[in-house]
């Protein structure tokens, strides 16, 4: 069962909102969690243990955590040495952070991680004639456990810094962690995030309802129209990569770069929308993010739950260190302010990229790919200085619309050639595939017919470019602050259900699905 699925949409949604709605408030989140459950179930079986095991424990490192913040506190009024007990609290507290971190990744790591991390270990000790060689395994994974993880731990940093108080009621927690729009593709929910309107139990009001199905059907128009048709292209040269050079290798990566877009961005869409529904508070995911001038805005507005998350967590621990606070101040003395300020930040930044590519997946074009984004940035702050100098001399004015359009077309190329290496199958694969991109490159591929035998008609290609059309006008209108939704709402009746009408038609017509097309699963699922 999918976001997509008949069952879903016809059968199993609309059955939670009548259960929800029949039930009494203080009881509702129950038929949530229920149901969470029961979707959980649906798609990964008895996988479910890896959850519960996930939300058992930090429900009681978090009561633990709790436990002691309250125990140093009423010590210290009465203690004598206060910075003592302070300093033994915080050991005692920070050790059992890391306890409930250590559980969290060491289950993350070893059903998702263990296997490329064992298969790399035992080519370094074939490569060096060791007798020996780690055994190596290859785990189910549940569904979202790379996102639910990334919750867990987020709940215990937030107990520990006192940004949230420990949840007293595990069920309560057990709805946070499984909530059933969030568990396939996110976005990253933190506790104070959406804690409080999952459990508050309001009826289902007319507002929320229509507002979170029009919010459903626009992602069913990303995914459906757009997305899925793709899928066949994308699939035909990924698959195959050593049969194709050239222009059918940038049209294939700039293709997977949309798919990928309206397939993710399409899903949370579906997310936020069923969230809304039942009154439930889900972050944005994504803010327009084809539009970034610079790599550093592109990731602000790309996988936003993402990026904040490593932010919060890695970025701005790492920064904290003693170690990278006095590497801070010799860099600052030795080479000036501003590579005393880029320098130690290298440390963290590099860790928050080799975190994302290793978060998406276990192939070395995902940390490549993580690479590849932590040297544009670091090189983009190391430069800036000087380019705005540059830029002064040459009198550039880099607010107007000829440098934007510049920053924006440069910012899509390298978007193009990142997604590039982040679908190919291998690293090896994305490297052969780049350079054929140069050594096979013809104008004819334009004119031969040879875009048409990759699976999509010239009526497909249509149908996209529609569907992308109409991608970029509702982004265009976000991007000035136009909330489409309000403006349909303040339609006439007749006006409005009409418009609702044909945007549903046009999904079931233009939605590629059925005989003549290869399934295509939701895309971030698979991380």
């Amino acid at each position: 069962m999918s976001y997509t699925s008949v069952l879903y949409l016809f059968i199993f949604l609309p059955f939670v909102m009548l259960s929800y709605q029949v039930t009494p408030s203080r009881h509702r989140w129950k038929i949530l969690l229920s149901a969470s459950y029961l979707f959980f179930l649906s798609i990964s079986g008895k996988l479910l243990v890896y959850l519960l095991i996930s939300t058992v424990s930090i429900f009681y490192v978090g009561r633990w955590l709790s436990s002691c913040k309250k125990a140093y506190h009423m010590k210290e009024s009465a203690a004598e040495d206060k910075k003592i007990l302070k300093h033994r609290y915080a050991i005692k507290t920070r050790r059992i952070l890391w306890l409930g971190i250590g559980l969290q990744l060491g289950i993350l790591l070893i059903l998702k991680y263990s296997n490329f991390f064992g298969g790399n270990i035992n080519f370094i000790l074939e490569a060096v004639a060791f007798p020996v060689l780690l055994p190596t395994f290859k785990f189910a994974l549940p569904i979202g456990i790379s996102f639910y993880t990334l919750q867990a731990i987020s709940y215990l940093v937030d107990i520990y810094y006192q940004k949230i108080e420990a949840e007293n009621k595990i069920g309560r927690l057990a709805l946070y962690m499984s909530f059933f729009p969030i568990l396939l593709e996110g976005p990253i929910c933190r506790y104070s995030q959406t804690a409080e309107t999952l459990y508050q139990g309001n009826s289902l009001d007319y507002k929320n309802v229509t507002f979170g199905m029009q919010r459903i059907l626009w992602g069913l128009f990303k995914k459906l129209i757009v997305a899925d048709r793709l899928n066949m292209l994308v699939e035909t040269v990924f698959n195959k990569p050593n049969h194709y050079s050239g222009i059918t290798i940038i049209v294939a990566a700039v293709l997977y770069t949309f798919q990928l877009y309206t397939d993710f961005s399409g899903c949370i869409d579906m997310t936020i929308g069923t969230g809304q529904i039942f009154g439930v508070v889900i972050p944005e995911n994504f803010r327009q993010p084809f539009f970034s001038k610079t790599a550093s805005e592109f990731w602000r507005r790309w996988h936003i739950t993402l990026g904040s998350w490593l932010k919060d967590y890695i970025f701005y621990p790492i920064s904290l260190t003693k170690f990278v606070k006095n590497l801070g101040k010799s860099a600052r003395a030795k080479y000036g302010k501003h590579m005393g300020q880029i320098l130690p930040s290298s440390i963290a930044l590099f860790f928050v990229w080799l975190g994302n590519g290793l978060w998406h997946g276990t192939g070395w074009n995902y940390i490549f790919f993580g690479m590849y984004y932590f040297i544009l940035i670091l090189l983009g702050n190391i430069i800036e200085p000087w380019l705005q100098k540059f830029m002064d001399f040459l009198k550039i004015n880099r607010a107007s619309i000829l440098y934007r359009i510049f920053q924006t077309i440069k910012m899509l190329l390298i978007i193009f050639t990142g997604e590039l290496f982040f679908r190919a199958d291998t690293l090896k694969s994305g490297m052969l595939m780049f350079q054929s991109i140069f050594s096979g490159f013809s104008w004819s591929v334009l004119t031969d017919g040879s875009l048409l035998k990759l699976g999509l008609s010239l009526k497909d290609y249509g149908v996209v470019l529609f569907g992308l059309l109409a991608v970029l006008v509702v982004g265009i209108l976000h991007e000035r602050g136009i909330s489409i939704r309000e403006r349909i709402a303040g339609w006439n009746l007749i006006l409005r259900w009409s418009f609702l009408y044909s945007a549903i038609l046009l999904v079931i017509i233009l939605g590629a699905y059925g005989d003549g097309y290869i399934p295509a699963k939701l895309i971030y699922a698979g991380f």
